[in-house]
């Protein structure tokens, strides 16, 4: 458990609205505590027309012996009224505590919620490269919405009943031992359930135990749907144009079966706790009923003193239930809080010096110095790399397929870092230098062309939303992209879908090519930027890419 109390950093700026609902919860117990006291009027009074006895009275303070006094002396009318009312607004004012109370553990469970999905979010974006390449998107994913819900319904469901169903306990126990005292109900009474009740936590965590592991299995699973998922709709035309929707359908059917069977295992788990509270409750009250209720008939104890008790202990019955159940649902909730940390916990590998500098202007020239690289220190991909380029030079690089072209324009921007060796920038280890300064004066165009579904000026102008249009068009027109986007349905403020899906290949490059161009870079990286193209697209991305160069 020490993950979920771990956990609990993430309710600390919302304490204010726990103590609301706890402050609702207390006011909710409490009013159906009282409620309960009002059986005793009603039976031994008004329905069987006896005075209220209290055989402790010697132990009963004066303001109860006052009002006891002061029932019995109502006529049984007035009585009668006073209780209806008394009831109806006691239940009133309880529901209405109980639904603040639910919108307060509500609002806090979203309020976490939103904090742990900025939280992962904000530590997707500081990750490095290399992390992204071990993992899964869909996976990824799984974890910001399956998992982080997971967690969330421990703390609107699970977290209130932590703190609700203990104050429930509390004030029926307390009901209990005071009608025990003031109307001389025998301790062996309360020692039945005391003794009965724990018989249900054994089970109650070996079923709990079995839950956390089966929690794990459904959230993996979930991660591969969501994979799957992403593939199919990132490669439908590949799924199209191979007739391959059998087979993903197939695929997708299995990770589906998968994830029901393991859901069914969970349900089924958890929904056994419940029940399982239940019979031990009822074999407790079936035992206090028998022995109670003998007394009653043989005229020892007051009947609307032992139906009062008989109701306290009724009422123990749910918050019992609620808190078994409890346990598996904190302990799902603690399989998804370990996938979350999972990642909160990452080591950024690419991450700036404690007295790192800022990079102004770059003036001289780059230079690689014995650069060795490998992604999994098994396959030697760059080694022993020397490289210097002046200012103003153009460096082509061209090999053979997996021959280290990506990684090795990679290290320029610090996507990934060499192992052995060091980039100069004017003579200065680039890792002296902020990653942010560092990348602000270097421009990528690459093969794939990564644009986002957003407008066409956003994308041009992408980090910098609040760049005036006239600054964006110079760029697109430079870019040869001005007038196809003003034939678009809305100009600059056209949707581009997901992906740029609504633009030709040729368009998505020079919409590339425009944003390099609005950022203006000292440094550009062109990674095969027109390999794609038709021969007249090629020819309009190349004149921009020659103004992109100039100077």
């Amino acid at each position: 458990m020490k993950e979920y109390i771990r956990f609990l950093k993430f309710v600390k700026p919302h304490l204010w609205i726990m103590a609301l609902a706890l402050t609702c919860m207390v006011l909710t117990s409490a009013l159906g505590g009282v409620s309960l006291g009002m059986i005793i009027p009603v039976v031994d009074n008004i329905l069987t027309g006896k005075s209220i006895v209290l055989p402790g009275a010697q132990h009963a303070p004066n303001y109860l012996i006052n009002l006891v006094d002061k029932v019995n002396s109502m006529p049984k009318g007035s009585l009668l009224n006073l209780v209806v009312i008394l009831v109806s607004l006691l239940f009133f004012l309880k529901e209405a505590f109980l639904f603040f109370q639910t919108c307060f553990m509500n609002q806090l469970g979203q309020a976490v919620l939103k904090d742990v999905r900025q939280a992962i979010y904000e530590k997707l974006l500081k990750l490095s490269n290399n992390f992204y390449s071990s993992v899964k998107t869909g996976e990824l994913v799984s974890r910001v919405t399956f998992d982080v819900g997971t967690i969330v319904n421990s703390i609107t469901e699970g977290l209130t009943d932590l703190l609700w169903q203990p104050i429930q306990l509390i004030i029926y126990v307390a009901i209990l031992i005071w009608i025990k005292v003031y109307f001389s109900i025998s301790w062996w009474l309360i020692l039945v359930t005391v003794f009965i009740f724990p018989l249900i936590i054994f089970p109650v965590i070996q079923i709990g135990n079995k839950l956390k592991k089966i929690s794990t299995s459904m959230q993996e699973s979930m991660a591969d749907i969501n994979s799957l998922l992403f593939e199919t709709i990132y490669g439908i035309g590949i799924v199209k144009s191979f007739s391959a929707e059998n087979y993903q359908r197939e695929k997708f059917k299995a990770h589906n079966h998968r994830y029901y069977k393991i859901m069914i295992k969970s349900v089924k788990r958890l929904a056994i706790i419940s029940p399982l509270g239940e019979f031990v409750g009822m074999l407790c009250v079936g035992v206090v009923l028998w022995c109670g209720g003998k007394q009653v008939v043989e005229g020892r104890l007051s009947a609307g003193a032992f139906i009062a008790f008989l109701a306290a202990l009724l009422s123990l019955l749910k918050p019992l239930k609620r808190l078994s159940r409890l346990y598996g649902i904190n302990l799902q909730a603690v399989a998804a809080i370990t996938r979350v940390f999972d990642i909160l916990d990452r080591e950024i590998t690419i991450k700036n010096k404690p007295v790192a500098a800022q990079l102004i202007g770059f003036k001289d020239s780059i230079e690689f110095k014995g650069i060795d690289f490998s992604y999994n220190k098994d396959r030697v991909i760059l080694s022993g790399i020397n490289l210097k380029l002046s200012k103003g030079r153009v460096l082509a690089i061209v090999g053979m397929s997996g021959a280290g072209k990506t990684t090795f324009v990679s290290l320029m921007p610090r996507f990934y870092d060499p192992d052995k060796g060091a980039i100069f920038i004017d003579g200065k280890d680039i890792r002296d230098f902020t990653v942010e300064s560092l990348r602000v004066h270097i421009g990528i165009v690459s093969q794939e062309t990564i644009l986002f579904n957003d407008t066409l000026r956003n994308n041009i102008a992408f980090g910098k939303p609040e760049a005036a249009l006239e600054e964006v068009i110079v760029a697109s027109k430079a870019a040869n992209a001005h007038d196809f986007i003003m034939k678009m349905p809305k100009g600059y403020e056209t949707f581009i879908g997901d992906r740029g899906i609504k633009l030709s290949g040729g368009e998505k490059q020079r919409i590339a090519i425009a944003r390099a161009l609005f950022k203006d870079p000292p440094i550009l990286i062109l990674y095969e930027a027109t390999s794609q193209l038709d021969t007249e697209s090629e020819k309009l991305v190349q004149d921009a890419i020659s103004r992109l160069m100039a100077n």
